[in-house]
C-alpha cells in the first residue's frame, strides 16, 4: 500500500472507531467529537479506560499494534461493566464491533475507579502473557533478533549450529511491511506449520536511522531477494508470493559494496581490480580432486584431526572430490600418508555453469564472474541491450513491484525500454551489495541470485550465544569454546561466558535484595 492508500485507511478506522464509541465518550463524562479526533482520540480512551497514555503510541507500532487492539476492545467494554468471558470473547471475535452493540443498543454505566486487577489466576496469567510478548517483540522487531546458523557457507567464521543474536540497530531497525503477522515468530507458525502472516496489507518501507554503514566483508544478515518458497529450503512452491520482511533469512560475507565493480578470478573476490583482502577470521574454502594411495579416507578422523568437512564423494576407484577445505587444513591435509596428489577444483574461465545473471550472453561460473558494477543509490548507471540482464530484476522488482511501482523493461532491437519509453541510463534509488559465503563452492550466494538491495538487509550478527555441533551427542555436542564469542573483530574468538554468568548472579543477587527490602 501507498502513503496515499495507508492515509486513507487510517481515517477510515477513524471513522469507524468514532460511530462506534462516541456515546461511550459521552457517558466517561467526555466530549462526543474528542471520539473524532485522530490520535486525540486514542488518548482519551486510554484515561477512560484508566491506562497509561504511552499505551496510544503501541497502536503505532507495527505488528504490536494487532496485539494491542483487541488489549483496548477488551478494556474498553469493562470500562463499561462488561466483564464476563462471553463479552471478551464476543468483542474479539468480531473485531472490536461487538462495541457498536454495547453503544448503541446497552444502558451500560461508565465504571470510573475500576479494579484494574484480573479478577481470576488466568486473567492476570493472560495479561502478564500478552505484555511479556509485546515486550519481546518490540526488542526482536527493533533491537535484537535470534538467529541460528543453517548452512556451511561461513564455516570456520559461522558454524552450523551456532545460534547468533542479530543487532537491528547497527544498519539501522527495519519496521515491519506485513501489517497483520503473528508475534515472535517468521514466516511459520511452529507446531502447526502453517504461514504466519497475511500477505495483505502492506506497510510502506521504512528503516529507522543506524549507526553504522555496512563495511566491506561485513557478516550480514538479509532477506533471500529472490525467495518464492512458502517455507526456508522447500523448493516446490516456486511462485510462491512473499512479503519483503517474511522472505528467508540468510547470512553471508558483504564483499562488494554500491559503487564497487566486482569480479571472480579463479574464486577470489576482486574490487575494481584489486584483490579483496578478507579479515584474519575469514578462512576461504575450495573444493578438491584427491587422488589417494589405494586406501580410502575417515570421514570423521578427517574432521577432528585435519578440520575437513564431511562431505566427501567417490568418484573413481582412488579419486574423490573433498568439499570445504580451508587453507590452513590444506597444508595439513596434504601430509596425510593417504593423500598421493591434490589439485583444487577452478571452473575454467568462459565454461558457464548457470550463474547470475543466468543469460547466454554470460558465461560466468562461480570461480570466474564478471566484472559487474554495483549500482549505487542516487548514481546514473549506463544500461545497455548487453547490461540490461544484470539490471532487469533490480528495476522491475526491487524498485518496482516489491514497493507499488509497476516498471516494465522490454527491448526494441538495440534499444531499451522502460514502461515504453527509451532510456540509456538508470538512477537507482537504493543501494546494492554483494553477498558471498566464504565456502567458495558450497554456499548459495550472489553468484546466484545476484544483489540483494538494502531494504532487504536485516541486521548485523554480533556474538554467538550458544553453538551445537549436529553430530555431537549429549555435553559434547555443546561447543563451549564459542560460547558467547564475538562474531566480528580480529584473532581467535574469546568467549565471555564468565563475564555474561558473573553479570547474571550480581542481577539475581540484586533483584533477591530488592524483593527482601520491599518486603520487610
Amino acid at each position: 500500500m501507498t502513503l496515499t492508500e495507508w492515509l486513507i485507511f487510517f481515517l477510515v478506522i477513524q471513522v469507524i472507531h468514532c460511530l462506534g464509541t462516541w456515546k461511550l465518550y459521552v457517558k466517561a463524562g467526555r466530549k462526543a467529537w474528542e471520539a473524532a479526533v485522530p490520535v486525540y482520540n486514542a488518548v482519551i480512551l486510554t484515561k477512560i479506560i484508566n491506562r497509561p497514555w504511552w499505551w496510544t503510541i503501541l497502536l503505532f507500532i507495527p505488528v504490536i499494534n494487532v496485539i494491542m487492539f483487541p488489549v483496548f476492545w477488551v478494556e474498553t467494554i469493562r470500562s463499561f461493566g462488561k466483564n464476563s468471558t462471553t463479552d471478551t470473547f464476543l468483542v474479539i471475535l468480531t473485531l472490536g464491533f461487538y462495541i457498536y452493540y454495547i453503544n448503541y443498543t446497552q444502558d451500560v454505566t461508565y465504571i470510573q475507579d475500576r479494579d484494574l486487577k484480573p479478577k481470576t489466576s488466568t486473567g492476570e496469567w493472560v495479561s502478564s502473557i500478552v505484555f511479556a510478548v509485546v515486550a519481546a517483540t518490540i526488542v526482536h522487531t527493533y533491537f535484537m533478533q535470534p538467529y541460528t546458523i543453517p548452512t556451511p557457507s561461513l564455516e570456520r567464521t559461522l558454524l552450523v549450529g551456532d545460534y547468533l543474536f542479530v543487532s537491528k540497530f547497527h544498519y539501522g531497525a527495519r519496521t515491519p511491511m506485513t501489517a497483520v503477522s503473528f508475534p515472535m515468530v517468521h514466516d511459520t507458525i511452529p507446531v502447526i506449520k502453517t504461514k504466519s502472516y497475511l500477505s495483505r496489507p502492506q506497510y510502506p518501507y521504512f528503516r529507522l536511522p543506524g549507526f553504522q554503514d555496512i563495511k566491506r566483508n561485513d557478516i550480514v544478515v538479509f532477506s533471500w531477494p529472490t525467495d518464492t518458497v512458502s517455507k526456508f529450503y522447500v523448493q516446490t512452491d516456486k511462485n510462491y508470493y512473499k512479503p519483503i520482511d517474511k522472505k528467508s533469512n540468510y547470512v553471508k560475507r558483504c564483499v562488494g559494496l554500491p559503487g564497487d565493480t566486482l569480479s571472480v578470478v579463479d574464486g577470489y573476490v576482486h574490487i575494481n581490480g584489486k584483490k579483496n583482502d578478507l579479515p584474519d577470521r575469514a578462512k576461504l574454502q575450495f573444493s578438491y580432486d584427491v587422488v589417494s594411495k589405494g586406501q580410502g579416507f575417515n570421514p570423521r578422523f578427517l574432521k577432528e584431526r585435519y578440520k575437513i568437512s564431511e562431505k566427501i564423494y567417490r568418484t573413481g576407484e582412488n579419486t574423490y572430490v573433498f568439499l570445504s577445505i580451508s587453507d590452513e587444513a590444506l597444508e595439513k591435509f596434504k601430509k596425510h600418508p593417504n593423500v598421493a596428489k591434490i589439485t583444487r577444483r577452478i571452473a575454467a574461465k568462459g565454461v558457464t555453469d548457470g550463474s547470475f545473471p543466468q543469460h547466454k550472453n554470460y558465461d560466468w561460473n562461480v570461480d570466474n564472474f564478471g566484472p559487474l558494477y554495483i549500482p549505487k543509490a542516487g548514481t546514473s548507471t549506463p544500461i545497455t541491450i548487453e547490461n540490461i540482464p544484470l539490471y532487469k530484476r533490480l528495476i522491475e522488482v526491487y524498485e518496482g513491484s516489491e514497493i507499488g511501482i509497476a516498471n516494465k523493461i522490454t527491448t526494441n532491437g538495440n534499444q531499451v525500454l522502460l514502461n515504453g519509453e527509451p532510456i540509456t541510463s538508470y538512477t537507482f534509488k537504493q543501494d546494492y551489495y554483494w553477498m558471498m559465503g566464504d565456502n567458495r563452492h558450497d554456499s548459495l550466494d550472489a553468484r546466484a541470485f545476484g544483489f540483494t538491495p538494502f531494504n532487504h538487509v536485516v541486521g548485523k550478527p554480533v556474538f554467538i550465544w550458544m553453538s551445537l555441533d549436529p553430530s555431537a551427542s549429549g555435553f559434547n555436542k555443546i561447543r563451549w569454546e564459542r560460547l558467547f564469542t564475538t562474531v566480528s573483530g580480529s584473532g581467535e574468538p574469546k568467549s565471555y561466558l564468565y563475564f555474561f554468568l558473573a553479570a547474571l548472579a550480581i542481577w539475581i543477587g540484586y533483584s533477591q535484595y530488592r524483593k527482601r527490602k520491599k518486603a520487610a
